[in-house]
């Protein structure tokens, strides 16, 4: 019998698979798994979806008009090169949509986010990942991958899963050496965490040229995950090739209230961000204690390496972990086999994450 058939290749991909949220026979999970807000989302937020639910009859306001110009007042940017959507996910897939497709390649650091070898491959594209020194994006090694083929190169930065980054000048160096026909993607998610002045999320390097830009998102620092809102900064002609391609009512409009609600709260802005930095250094600091290689992370979450010794690995840790309830992520799909991510959740939810932790190792 004839059926319908995919376009070659896309059979090929592994489909993306997200961080689990239950435990079978266990009560109270505690997840950490997804780099999930430890404080969820800002009361406000929550009051304006509530208010935006008795006229959901209505279509959204398919330019995202106000939530566009709050963005734009909060971070000092041009309303007009900003692009949203349900969540930097879907511009993430635009883009690759825009500028890539059969016999071109995506260029990505070895340990970057999954969505990128992803989208490329959604397209027909080569995705292509160059190696990392020491858990950090390497720019000599990303330029020296750049062929004629290459139209997107995506960085995150931070990186999720190491917690690592590039600093301004070395995302300014990557910027140089790029051929103009490349497009440069620096998705930002975890901007909001980085404390330390050598960084920048990139929108300088936009507002410099034609072939830079930066996603952001709302489900991380902003605990928005669940309604889908992202947003990205970009050059005129980018912005307007997203707009032609982009669904006409792409963000709900609950989530366009919820996202300019919680823009005005800096107060529950800087309550996260502050507990993050806490417990971030917190649980560091005990992991390291208990022997385990933790670098430092610039992100909600920590990377965990483990020995190779059978019992002892990273296998048998989220195994013992999730027995008492613990979900943290394994990061084998990122060439990391030796490693958990741990995601930086409440006071108590740490402080029994490093205690079953202390009795694995034990």
């Amino acid at each position: 019998m004839n059926a319908p058939r995919p376009r070659p290749g896309i059979l090929e991909i592994a489909p993306y698979v997200g961080g689990e949220s239950s435990v079978a026979g266990v009560a109270r999970v505690i997840k950490l798994a997804s780099n999930e807000s430890a404080l969820g989302p800002s009361p406000a937020a929550v009051e304006a979806m509530a208010a935006a639910a008795p006229v959901m009859h209505r279509y959204p306001d398919g330019h995202c008009t106000r939530l566009r110009q709050a963005l734009a007042d909060r971070h000092g940017l041009n309303a007009d090169n900003i692009v949203c959507g349900a969540g930097s996910d879907e511009l993430i897939s635009l883009l690759c949509r825009a500028y890539a497709g059969p016999g071109e390649q995506v260029l990505y650091s070895r340990h970057g986010f999954l969505m990128y070898p992803i989208a490329a491959r959604t397209v027909g594209a080569e995705p292509v990942a160059a190696p990392e020194t020491n858990l950090v994006a390497d720019v000599e090694a990303l330029l020296a991958r750049v062929t004629e083929r290459t139209r997107l190169l995506f960085l995150a930065n931070p990186n999720n899963p190491t917690g690592t980054y590039l600093t301004g000048d070395a995302l300014e160096r990557l910027r140089r050496g790029l051929p103009g026909h490349v497009l440069l993607v620096l998705d930002a998610a975890y901007a909001e965490y980085v404390d330390d002045p050598d960084y920048e999320a990139g929108e300088r390097l936009v507002d410099g040229g034609e072939n830079v830009v930066v996603t952001r998102t709302f489900s991380k620092i902003y605990g928005l995950g669940g309604l889908r809102l992202g947003w990205a900064y970009a050059p005129a002609g980018v912005a307007d090739v997203l707009n032609r391609m982009r669904n006409p009512f792409n963000v709900s409009a609950p989530a366009q209230e919820a996202g300019v609600a919680a823009l005005a709260d800096q107060a529950f802005l800087d309550r996260a961000r502050a507990h993050n930095a806490t417990w971030r250094a917190w649980t560091t600091a005990a992991l390291r204690r208990l022997g385990l290689g933790v670098g430092d992370s610039a992100g909600n979450f920590v990377l965990v390496r483990f020995p190779p010794a059978p019992g002892h690995d990273a296998v048998a840790a989220d195994a013992f972990l999730k027995r008492r309830g613990i979900i943290v992520r394994r990061m084998e799909s990122y060439g990391l086999p030796d490693a958990l991510r741990i995601s930086i959740g409440l006071a108590d939810e740490m402080q029994a994450c490093v205690d079953a932790m202390s009795e694995f190792l034990g």
